[in-house]
């Protein structure tokens, strides 16, 4: 294969780099990359120099790549000044494979739950201040959700993002609040801190959350969350569809079906399995802890 030289330096780019070259590369993207794989196939920490050396850099290129993964805990520094792969890959991968692995348990739930309130079904999860939706599953109806996987959507306006935030720790709910910047989709959005804090009560005394057209005038969805083993929110579910046939008179009956079926997929996570709690919590009752 030939060499491919990079037109900042002058010098062969590293093969984890050269081999990306096409319409989308993007050099100091690629290098980061590089620089990741370089450390996880080290058996040891390696030194500015090694990394220079081993990729052809020059120190101060080698430098910037390195302080932006370190800034990002991708990578961490040894008291002898080496680096090394940190520990906050261990989570995103840990992430990565939870959520590959919920998505698969919790389709056969989906189906069922789908025919049972013959509505679009959701899963997704939190990231930041949004949700990102995982899967979906489609009734046979003319009217349905034109929703895609893959998407993200704000987390205040939003049923799954409610029913997640709720039951966060009190100091993660005031983290995300934090961040949030708060824009109107429709006349019903939440438009500020205290609308969502009350939101978020009435979300905990139900043990389900409403998107009552937040997002899209039109659209109701009911929400709630999916808990681990720890009783935290690693996910959530959703029933949408037109608030003609989400009505408030039928909310009780479709959140009664949503939330056993949440119940059923944190059964099968471990939750039926850990010591129960002398403290009755709303989500306790709903989820038989």
């Amino acid at each position: 294969m030939a060499t491919v030289i990079s037109s900042s330096t002058g010098l062969p780019l590293p093969a984890a780099v050269a081999k990306t070259d096409g319409p989308y590369q993007l050099h100091s993207l690629d290098r980061a990359v590089a620089v990741l794989e370089m450390l996880g196939e080290s058996d040891t920490p390696l030194s500015l120099a090694e990394i220079c050396q081993k990729m052809h850099l020059h120190k101060s290129t080698a430098h910037r790549s390195l302080m932006v993964l370190e800034r990002s805990a991708l990578i961490e520094r040894t008291q002898e000044n080496r680096f090394r792969l940190g520990l906050k890959l261990y989570e995103l991968g840990n992430r990565a494979v939870e959520q590959i692995d919920l998505r698969a348990r919790v389709h056969p739930f989906f189906r069922k739950l789908s025919s049972q309130v013959s509505e679009t079904v959701h899963l997704s999860v939190l990231q930041k201040t949004k949700v990102v939706y995982l899967d979906k599953v489609e009734p046979n109806r003319r009217i349905w959700m034109g929703s895609k996987i893959g998407a993200s959507n704000p987390v205040y306006c939003t049923a799954m993002g409610k029913a997640m935030l709720a039951f966060q720790p009190p100091e993660a709910i005031e983290e995300i609040i934090s961040k949030i910047r708060f824009v109107r989709y429709t006349p019903k959005t939440l438009g500020s801190k205290e609308a969502l804090l009350k939101s978020l009560e009435r979300v905990r005394r139900r043990g389900y959350a409403i998107d009552d057209e937040e997002i899209e005038v039109g659209v109701r969805c009911v929400g709630a969350p999916i808990f681990n083993e720890s009783r935290y929110p690693i996910a959530a579910v959703s029933i949408s569809g037109p608030a003609s046939r989400i009505t408030a008179q039928s909310v009780p009956e479709i959140a009664e079906h949503l939330l056993r079926c949440c119940r059923e997929i944190s059964a099968t996570i471990g939750l039926r399995d850990r010591k129960r709690s002398p403290v009755v919590s709303p989500f306790a009752r709903h989820y038989g802890a």
